[in-house]
């Protein structure tokens, strides 16, 4: 009887012990294959040129110094590239209104009132901007931005060069098709926009 409460005593321990071990190893199974999914999580490969390549997602609040200003710079791409085309213009300044308020929808009214875009359609004459420099502060929200250009006017028988210098506020909005960076411009206005030169062209 002492030998058989002996094995009994033995044999409970030892299952306790493979017990214990067994909830150690899945717990620390369950935490490896946790840890394994979240930084699996963090990898986006992307698909160019037939090629898978690795990318690595972040958050969001160490981008937004790269995001505002490209939106900046997207918006101002969009306002200011314009052809002697309707079509064109309607479809860059229908991209350029989704990514700002009310203060850029008045800006265009007044330039079509005064017959801005008719002229250009008209004149033959393209409109194109080239980005020198895109500030941005981050320090205080909504965040303010400058932006500093180079507006270039071709017509027929000229190309006029002018600087062009904005400002505004971004504030964050939801993300879509219309809108990827999830900003929206408020307030912007124009501080400067004068000639810099204007050269003949060359027949």
């Amino acid at each position: 009887m002492k030998n058989i409460d002996m094995a009994f005593r033995h044999v409970r321990t030892f299952t306790i012990i493979v017990i214990c071990v067994c909830t150690l190893i899945t717990c620390f199974a369950i935490y490896r294959s946790a840890n394994l999914v979240d930084r699996m999580q963090e990898r986006i490969y992307i698909l160019a040129n037939g090629k898978a390549l690795e990318a690595f997602a972040g958050d969001r609040r160490d981008n937004i110094p790269v995001e505002a200003r490209d939106h900046v710079k997207t918006f101002h791409s969009l306002f200011f590239t314009l052809d002697p085309d309707d079509k064109s213009i309607q479809a860059n300044i229908s991209k350029a209104l989704y990514l700002a308020d009310g203060t850029v929808k008045r800006v265009y009214d007044d330039l079509k009132e005064t017959g801005y875009y008719s002229a250009l359609i008209s004149g033959n004459v393209n409109q194109t901007i080239s980005v020198d420099s895109v500030s941005v502060d981050v320090a205080d929200y909504p965040y303010r931005f400058r932006f500093y250009g180079l507006q270039k006017i071709i017509r027929p028988t000229s190309v006029t060069e002018r600087s062009l210098i904005t400002e505004g506020f971004l504030r964050s909005v939801g993300r879509s098709d219309n809108n990827p960076h999830g900003f929206l411009i408020e307030k912007w206005s124009t501080i400067e926009n004068r000639d810099l030169k204007t050269e003949t062209r060359k027949q």
